[in-house]
């Protein structure tokens, strides 16, 4: 569970760098625009994408959300919870990642319906790190 002060970080800073691990065990590490989402942070991304291949195989995760300057963060360290085509109905994915978009943009979409049928194409899942662990600079 996210503490407020790490829910209102994670709401105002949106650039984050998530580390997973590839097959050989060697960390993977891919710039995501995030934000909180149920007890994590969440972010999108397609089913070919490597992060999403490696958190399949792998849960074990870390997310650093940060300001712009980088110099005062957040990390998450815990377990991903992937919410994609494979294992969510049609309307609860939807709806996931129309609430994904909205915590990482700080906006609404200009066309729900153009962005869901893009969700679609795109075969995206939403990806959650739950936290077992948070440090950083900012707290």
């Amino acid at each position: 569970m996210l503490s407020d002060s790490v829910k209102q970080f994670a709401a105002e800073n949106h650039q984050g760098v998530l580390t997973c691990f590839r097959k050989n065990g060697m960390p993977q590490m891919s710039i995501v625009t995030c934000g909180p989402y149920r007890d994590g942070v969440a972010f999108s991304t397609t089913a070919s994408r490597a992060k999403l291949l490696n958190l399949q195989r792998d849960a074990r995760c870390s997310l650093m959300v940060s300001k712009q300057d980088w110099w005062v963060y957040v990390v998450l360290e815990g377990k991903a919870t992937i919410l994609s085509p494979d294992n969510t109905p049609a309307d609860e994915l939807r709806d996931a990642l129309r609430e994904v978009y909205k915590t990482a943009t700080n906006t609404e979409h200009s066309n729900w319906p153009e962005y869901d049928q893009a969700m679609v194409v795109d075969n995206r899942a939403a990806v959650i790190v739950v936290p077992e662990h948070v440090y950083g600079t900012a707290l």
